[in-house]
């Protein structure tokens, strides 16, 4: 088993619950801005809203559009198919998710375990992570993880979305890194799975819901399971 040094985490959806902690601020935009006078249900708010950000965000990771539009653009569009054109109430909503979403601490099973068994192993902790760094920080912060983290690298600073190969290249020249002994560990198989193993260095995929895939190298079903490569 090779000797790691530098474990490169992923946030969302890897350590954060995402999907938890987006429902939970949804929900609340739902009701406290009486959506719910214009959707039929909060399911089609929710499912609206989900398909509108992930093609915004791949938009944005692929360069074509910038953060601002990105922000500005997924409520308006998800208000406009009830045809509730209104882009200060759009913005406003916008703000609240912004502000509100990172507040939340909903984190996947045995976070806190694993990440304090890693650092009682002196392993060098790093997120590396394609969200935006005033939205990551206050979750790390506000989840109590932080301390665990030796350096929080985002791709915004870079300027370049994993999976481009500058973004690894940066995140282990950082910490002056060696290929051999740096593994990423992530949920997104294009992005942080894919992305790692073609720049050169070993990945493990997390896959909680058990999705037919091919990796590379690892894969846990559960963040426990890092004890048996870690």
């Amino acid at each position: 088993m090779k000797q790691y040094k530098y474990l490169y985490f992923d946030l969302d959806r890897t350590l954060w619950d995402f999907e938890k902690n987006s429902q939970i601020t949804l929900s609340e935009i739902y009701y406290n801005f009486k959506l719910n006078e214009h959707f039929s249900s909060f399911d089609v708010f929710f499912k609206t809203y989900h398909r509108i950000n992930e093609k915004l965000w791949d938009l944005y990771r692929d360069g074509k559009i910038k953060k601002e539009q990105l922000r500005n653009d997924r409520f308006l569009l998800t208000l406009k198919t009830v045809d509730l054109k209104d882009k200060k109430l759009s913005v406003k909503i916008g703000d609240y998710y912004i502000n509100e979403s990172p507040l939340k601490t909903e984190l996947f099973p045995h976070t806190l375990e694993i990440l304090e068994y890693l650092k009682s192993k002196n392993y060098k902790l790093l997120i590396l992570t394609n969200g935006f760094k005033e939205v990551q920080t206050k979750k790390l912060n506000n989840c109590k993880i932080d301390k665990y983290f030796d350096k929080l690298i985002c791709s915004e600073d870079i300027g370049y979305q994993k999976p481009r190969p500058e973004v690894f290249h940066y995140a282990l020249s950082s910490m002056n890194a060696k290929k051999t002994e740096s593994i990423m560990i992530g949920d997104d198989l294009k992005n942080d799975v894919y992305g790692a193993h073609n720049y050169g260095i070993d990945s493990v995929f997390f896959n909680p819901k058990q999705k037919n895939a091919e990796y590379p190298l690892y894969q846990i079903f559960s963040l426990l399971e890092l004890k048996n490569i870690l």
